[in-house]
């Protein structure tokens, strides 16, 4: 053996012992990672939300310095006290003894985890055909763990299964933020196992149907795995020191994007590496040319994701910013993996990995008289009518971008599914005001009271205002007086819409205009009002980060291509291209999903990954191109580039766009819509735009897509 082979084996080796020794370490960090997680919406609010800071104000109107989440238990059925009152008197036994009953997981009585003091009674409807009991919990004792597990889904399914035990013939459910919160909870655990497990199945999948071979599929999906190990253990312990924010939502895309950007690269080295197994008889001196081929379109990809991840640290909502810096650590994770150790594992395992199809040194290369090879003939022979086709048929789809909604959805539309929370709700609004238990909370100038009650309550879809009073310490009831905190009262608005609908969030600027017109420093908060912050903050967002991320990959694509007409062609193509998935999104939302809307953030989000991830695309294929152009001319090399390419190229985007597409197995309609997104959005760039539009423009253009640089003087 010579010794630069030697020399290669032995570094193969020692890359895979350390990359095995990491996953070793990681291991751990994939079952505790969850116990780091904050989804709490209201930790999310910058600190100059209105609502943020009704709520340091509000909390001091409770006995205790509390964080207090409204739980609503709603009985339906003949629960009238006057022609029921057996079964009303055994529903309020019921909620008498509720504080009493022991948590089996924790084998605590549940006033540890209700507000101390705070009165738990059955509230019979005007119809007498429900009942309410409201809970308030400990938000903070009820976010610890009990082993490894949050406590807050634990106390709702117990309270859940009790009210069904305990109370025969009564149609029972567990709502309000405490219920929705419950249910999210639970929807985010299926990220550990169901979405980590069910994407690597998929990813499996198509590898062994790209490359129709036994065993090389493991490699990169090896690869991914460790990289995934890698990237969970960082943010775990970012997460846990509180150095960076992390929810459910956040992980469940961080598995997705760190698994499917890996393979994506790894596609493209193994591509080059079998390119390259056919022209030299060492696969070491192979894996060395395809390793300097592809690190320069590999970095260059992987840096543009993250520079547009990291824009999001300019976000006002703490989510958005955590998931900046946690997606880029599962990018740059990525491509250490792929540019480490899947050459390593590639090279020791030498040329029969590849059985049956093992790439021989015969410099003959299959990929240059194949399908992709008929693509190119067809581009090069009608490039003017393909780039003018493929245009008008985005313009087209684009143009339904207009109709999307994304003016928000009530937590309740936030589900798939129809949820015992979301079932709950709907039963409150018809026999309660629906607003019941979840006040929109005014924080006024004692002198104000008045005013500013008869303000609010001349707004539709107000049900009553009423003020805070001091508690009678023994039977718990108000006692008519004002409860003044630092000179300042606590108005409680119920709405007559579920207070968390669209509809309420609303009727916050409405109570926030007609409250100020009494006192400019009165201060809406609650829930609702939360809500409304989030979206107004994710709005804003859209606005502030598009723009600089579309500027930074601008700027990336000029550097990489040595060519500002290059680079705002290809951005053209993948801004025309986002918004003609935008246009699609909004069609099956609308039409085939049947979703009420979409977030506000929707678009950020989309635009983020599709913008990011689909310009890899034009990295892969114009690098190539660059590379050809310089000895065969660029209408040449154009055609050659997409040959060569184009079966890597659509093989990722296959791979990627399976990877989100998982997403929509989780019961949540925000990462459903962003999953279909990019799947679809990916799948229009490698398929549509850089296998048909791009290869027909720069076609067309010749050496002058290359300005400013030398290279647009050469050849053809």
């Amino acid at each position: 053996m010579r010794s630069r082979a030697r020399k290669g084996l032995w570094l193969a080796i020692v890359t895979i012992i350390v990359w095995m020794a990491v996953g070793g370490f990681s291991g751990q960090a994939f079952s505790k990672i969850s116990n780091v997680q904050e989804n709490d919406n209201a930790a999310f609010l910058p600190e100059s939300a209105e609502s943020t800071e009704a709520g340091k104000l509000i909390v001091k109107f409770s006995d205790q310095s509390l964080d207090l989440l409204p739980t609503l238990l709603i009985l339906v059925g003949d629960l009238d006290p006057v022609t029921n009152p057996e079964k009303f008197a055994e529903v309020s036994s019921f909620a008498e003894s509720l504080s009493e009953k022991v948590l089996p997981q924790s084998g605590q009585p549940l006033s540890k985890y209700f507000a101390p003091g705070a009165p738990i009674q059955a509230i019979p409807s005007q119809d007498g055909k429900a009942v309410l009991i409201n809970v308030q919990i400990d938000s903070a004792i009820a976010g610890e763990n009990i082993g490894n597990e949050p406590a807050l889904p634990m106390i709702i399914e117990f309270v859940r299964e009790s009210m069904k035990s305990e109370i025969q013939g009564i149609e029972s459910h567990v709502t309000g933020p405490g219920g929705i919160f419950a249910d999210l909870f639970d929807a985010f655990g299926s990220i550990d196992t169901t979405l980590l497990r069910t994407t690597l199945t998929v990813v499996a999948i198509i590898l062994i149907l790209v490359y129709r071979s036994p065993i090389l599929w493991i490699i990169p999906l090896l690869n991914a795995g460790l990289a995934l190990g890698l990237a969970t253990m960082i943010v775990y312990y970012l997460a846990k020191s509180d150095i960076v924010d992390l929810n459910g939502q956040t992980q469940g895309i961080l598995d997705v994007l760190v698994l499917g950007a890996a393979t994506d690269y790894a596609l493209l080295l193994i591509s080059r590496y079998r390119e390259e197994l056919h022209r030299y008889k060492s696969r070491y001196e192979a894996m060395r040319k395809a390793w300097r081929g592809v690190v320069e379109p590999i970095i260059a990809s992987g840096t543009t994701v993250v520079a547009g991840l990291m824009v999001l640290l300019l976000s006002d909502l703490s989510s958005n910013r955590g998931l900046g810096p946690v997606g880029s650590i599962g990018i740059v994770s990525a491509m250490l993996a792929s540019l480490t150790l899947l050459p390593a594992l590639v090279v020791l395992f030498g040329r029969w990995v590849f059985w049956p199809r093992v790439p021989r040194f015969d410099h003959e290369d299959e990929k240059l008289s194949g399908f992709w090879s008929k693509v190119g003939s067809f581009v090069d022979r009608k490039p003017k009518a393909i780039w003018i086709t493929t245009t008008l048929v985005l313009l087209i789809f684009a143009g339904f971008s207009t109709t999307l909604k994304n003016d928000g959805l009530a937590q309740t539309e936030a589900f798939t599914s129809r949820t015992d929370s979301v079932i709950g709700l709907e039963k409150l609004g018809e026999h309660f005001p629906s607003g019941e238990g979840t006040p929109v909370e005014i924080v006024v100038d004692t002198a104000d009271v008045g005013a500013v009650s008869s303000a609010i309550r001349s707004i539709p879809n107000i049900a009553s205002v009423t003020p805070v009073f001091i508690q009678d310490p023994t039977t718990r009831q108000p006692t008519g007086e004002l409860k003044v905190v630092d000179g300042k009262a606590l108005l409680h608005a119920i709405l007559d819409v579920p207070a968390d609908s669209t509809e309420a969030k609303e009727l916050i600027p409405q109570i926030r205009e007609a409250s100020k017109k009494v006192d400019e420093k009165v201060l809406v908060g609650g829930q609702t009002a939360i809500s409304y912050d989030i979206d107004q903050s994710s709005k804003r967002d859209n606005r502030v980060i598009i723009p600089i991320v579309l500027l930074l990959i601008a700027l990336i694509l000029g550097l990489l291509l040595r060519s500002i007409f290059a680079a705002g062609l290809l951005l053209g193509t993948v801004v025309l291209s986002f918004f003609a998935t935008l246009g699609v999104c909004a069609l099956v939302f609308d039409n085939v999903f049947g979703h009420a809307g979409s977030d506000p953030s929707f678009p950020l989000f989309a635009f983020v990954f599709l913008v990011a991830l689909g310009i890899d695309y034009n990295i892969f294929l114009m690098t190539r191109v660059r590379e050809e152009a310089m000895t065969i001319g660029t209408r040449a090399g154009i055609i050659k580039g997409l040959t060569v390419t184009g079966g890597v190229i659509t093989s990722a985007g296959i791979v990627l766009a399976a990877t989100f597409g998982v997403l929509g197995i989780l019961p949540l309609v925000f990462l459903a819509q962003l999953g279909f997104a990019v799947s679809f959005g990916v799948l229009l760039d490698a398929i549509v735009v850089r296998s048909l539009l791009v290869p027909a423009l720069v076609k067309v253009i010749g050496p002058k897509i290359w300005w400013p640089s030398k290279l647009q003087h050469e050849g053809k």
